[in-house]
């Protein structure tokens, strides 16, 4: 008996090996999503049960949730965009004065 595992990989042709390369990668991506989801649930949370004790901490959560929003416009959605935009910069000039 050999403990050496052996490399299947070397027997398979070049389409089922990128099957398989194709396989893990999606598998890597929807794992990374999935943590994803479950970190942004935990901020999410912590962003609902603790009141901001100032302005900045305000701004920073205003900053998420507009965040979130504009990841969810269309890319040619250039006005709201545009809106966002100009509340962050507010949030900039309005920080740089405090």
């Amino acid at each position: 008996m050999n403990d050496k595992p052996l490399d299947l990989d070397k027997h398979r042709g070049m389409a089922a090996q990128k099957a398989t390369d194709i396989r893990r990668a999606l598998a890597e991506v929807e794992n990374n999503a999935t943590q994803l989801r479950e970190r942004q649930t935990v901020v999410e949370s912590q962003l609902l049960s603790v009141q901001a004790a100032s302005w900045p901490e305000a701004a920073a959560k205003a900053r998420y949730v507009l965040n979130l929003y504009l990841a969810g416009l269309a890319s040619g959605d250039a006005h709201h965009r545009d809106l966002v935009a100009a509340v962050f910069a507010d949030f900039n000039r309005l920080s740089d004065k405090s």
